[in-house]
């Protein structure tokens, strides 16, 4: 019990972000103090900061890409070799991970942005109607439905996308009929949120069939052999950007809800024995690339992020199992 409540008071040491969800997802504090603790996020900490990241209503000049004239404001932050993260789709997924209120006038005034001035490059379109590869599609419904955004047209072309082993994938286009992990569970992420905010419940069957992709495979084994996927995907990261790992499926399923489908103990199984004896999760994967600021300490740290994702998760799976 000691090393919980030791967890607990360094979880609730950070940034707002995570300070908030600890409140809600792994204590008993009010619905008073969650609030008051989430209200924190747009106006101080990591989400403060993106916030005021933003300009002419995207950040780093781009939807998906810094645009060709954008420089970073300070110290080139993170990995330049690797994919940049710091354009408007993976800032306005950061925000929402961060959790910030839709609500909020800073918030509101900012996506507003993105909607009148955002366009994709690969073909101009506005930012909410989405691009054309399924992962990109699914952050947008992801994203746009969180921040009360119209995303009807997205979500029926991504409907229209599915294969028939039930996922989905970006490869799709030049030929591919097996399903992506990574794409699959960015659209499924997707689907949920707009489920979640009051979108069309006909999407329900769709978002089924991904899950069922992901369940009968365990999550991280392949369907033929059993063996392990990809290794990388038992190591936990946060960001997670579009990249898929165990942690992060079984964070989504914990969103769903209900009880949990026998098929995810294993995956329980492996998060629990990525367990530090001091109580924490590390940040293992960091995916490379360009970052507005760093979050944490870096791989092989104790990541805040993963320690409360893994906490919760598991605290779902354990308790309605």
């Amino acid at each position: 019990m000691e090393r919980e409540e030791d967890v607990t008071t360094w979880l609730l040491a950070g940034d707002p972000a995570i300070r908030w969800q600890v409140l809600r997802d792994l204590t008993d504090a009010s619905p008073q103090e969650v609030a008051a603790e989430r209200a924190l996020v747009a106006s101080s900490g990591w989400g403060g900061r993106l916030l005021d990241l933003q300009v002419d209503g995207q950040w780093a000049g781009g939807a998906c890409f810094p645009g060709s004239g954008w420089r970073p404001p300070g110290p080139v932050v993170g990995d330049p070799e690797g994919q940049p993260w710091v354009a408007t789709l993976p800032t306005l997924r950061l925000l929402r991970e961060c959790g910030v209120d839709p609500a909020d006038p800073a918030v509101r005034t900012a996506v507003e942005g993105v909607r009148d001035h955002s366009r994709w490059e690969y073909a101009g379109e506005p930012f909410f109607e989405g691009e054309v590869e399924p992962c990109i599609n699914g952050g947008t419904v992801a994203i746009g439905a969180y921040f009360g955004q119209d995303v009807e047209g997205v979500v029926t072309r991504l409907l229209g996308e599915q294969l028939e082993d039930g996922g989905w994938n970006c490869e799709a286009g030049n030929g591919s009929t097996r399903s992506s992990f990574h794409s699959t569970i960015c659209v499924l992420d997707g689907l949920l949120e707009y489920e979640r905010s009051g979108g069309s419940q006909q999407v329900t069957p769709s978002r089924e069939r991904g899950e069922e992709f992901l369940l009968s495979r365990n999550l991280f084994r392949r369907a033929s052999t059993g063996e392990v996927i990809d290794p990388d995907w038992l190591q936990f990261s946060f960001p997670t950007q579009w990249h898929y790992d165990v942690l992060r499926a079984l964070d989504y399923f914990r969103v769903v809800g209900g009880t949990p489908d026998p098929r995810l103990a294993e995956a329980a199984d492996r998060v629990r024995d990525k367990r530090q004896p001091d109580g924490t999760w590390l940040q293992e994967n960091t995916h490379p690339g360009l970052i507005h600021f760093e979050l944490e300490d870096g791989d092989d740290a104790p990541s805040r992020w993963n320690t409360m994702r893994a906490l919760r998760a598991l605290r779902w799976h354990d308790g309605a199992a």
